[in-house]
């Protein structure tokens, strides 16, 4: 069998881009609170003491967004004026429309049914990598960045600031990881801090509490911090936008992106919905056991209920044939995008947990996409029970 690397990153919640995505769907969360029906595409960029929010909504309640801005920032760890972007001190400037009624015609079908909210196609992946059958380097590179934010809001590596970025390196032979080659992190510190004293730190405290001893080859190497040097980080060392950060949101890599972001969209929009409605396809074929690895797409048009296109892949690793399987999930699954918000529950203000370390892979209660309830469904469409 081949032997080959592959590598995934993730980024904290401090990260620049992180904190856009947090705000948006921070704003998402507190339209949907007031007004579950509300429309929201919602933008954020953010830099040195600076973030402007723009976007189209239509809800009947007005929603503050400075003061949501504020608390957002503030609750990632950006407080005070050390590191020129605090919750306090901070510009804010909101620059929100209405949602254009061109759009609002198409979704709005009638007859209680919607249609998509825009064209795109949109992928879910699964595979048996992981106990949360998730690709394990995109995983493993969340839980660093997971452990350094818990040491930070802890106080127990007290130089630690809300930036950080991680990078895993995974040796596969075939299907299967079989050792992780190389670590490559870097945080946000304190000026007072040496670096010796932080590699040694992030090495024992976080890659090492992480990377399990028995998955760690035996010439693996760790990358910390790298330039040497990274106290001027988040948004006063680089700009922010909303929605940058894709790949780290899905599999790291391991399976292909329609392109379409997830955060500060209300799920009328397809480019978040029905990329969870693939991930809970796929995740529950993997599950069945009909397949090692499984990537699922479906493609909308705008103002369109049903999909315009529907595909299985299990990548030469199924038991039981693709198009069978594409034949039942309509019948075992929501794909219209009323049917997907109203099974998955999605008009709760949910989406702020899923706007750092990844939408996926996570058994939260609220992610509903995670859920493994339709293995006998789809064993009993296939006569397979």
């Amino acid at each position: 069998m081949r032997e080959y690397l592959f590598t995934s990153e993730s980024v904290s919640e401090g990260h620049p881009d992180k904190v856009a995505d947090q705000i948006s769907d921070a704003i998402l969360d507190a339209a949907l609170t007031v007004d579950p029906e509300a429309r929201v595409a919602c933008e954020a960029l953010v830099t040195e003491n600076l973030v402007v929010v723009a976007g189209e909504f239509r809800l009947d309640h007005d929603i503050s967004a400075e003061s949501i801005v504020r608390e957002t920032v503030r609750l990632i760890g950006y407080t005070g004026t050390d590191l020129g972007f605090g919750a306090e001190s901070l510009e804010v400037i909101s620059r929100v429309g209405r949602q254009s009624q061109d759009i609002a015609r198409g979704v709005e079908r009638g007859g209680g049914e919607l249609g998509a909210g825009d064209q795109g196609l949109m992928f879910g992946y699964a595979c048996r990598e992981t106990l949360t059958h998730m690709p394990l380097p995109i995983m493993l590179a969340h839980q660093l960045v997971q452990r350094q934010s818990m040491l930070r809001k802890a106080g127990q590596l007290p130089w630690l600031r809300p930036d950080a970025k991680s990078q895993v390196t995974v040796r596969y032979r075939g299907l299967n990881p079989v050792a992780v080659e190389r670590v490559v992190f870097s945080t946000q510190h304190s000026a007072l801090v040496k670096i010796d004293e932080l590699r040694d730190a992030v090495t024992s405290e976080i890659i090492e509490q992480v990377i399990p001893k028995e998955l760690r080859s035996s010439e693996i190497s760790y990358l910390v911090n790298p330039t040497g040097r990274f106290v001027i980080g988040g948004p006063a060392g680089d700009t922010g936008l909303t929605g940058r950060k894709i790949i780290v949101d899905t599999y790291g890599g391991s399976a292909p992106h329609g392109g379409g972001a997830f955060s500060g969209k209300d799920p009328t929009k397809v480019d978040r919905s029905a990329a969870y409605a693939a991930r809970y396809i796929a995740k529950n074929i993997v599950a069945a056991g009909f397949a090692e690895r499984c990537t699922i797409q479906l493609s909308y048009a705008i103002g369109t209920v049903d999909p315009v296109s529907l595909m299985v892949d299990f990548h030469g690793t199924g038991c039981v044939k693709e198009e069978n399987v594409e034949r039942v999930i309509p019948e075992v699954f929501p794909i219209t995008p009323r049917a997907i918000i109203e099974s998955l529950e999605l008009r709760r203000p949910i989406y702020k947990k899923t706007a750092a370390y990844g939408h996926f892979g996570r058994n939260l209660p609220e992610f509903t996409w995670e859920r493994t309830d339709k293995v006998g469904d789809l064993r009993q469409a296939l006569g397979l029970q």
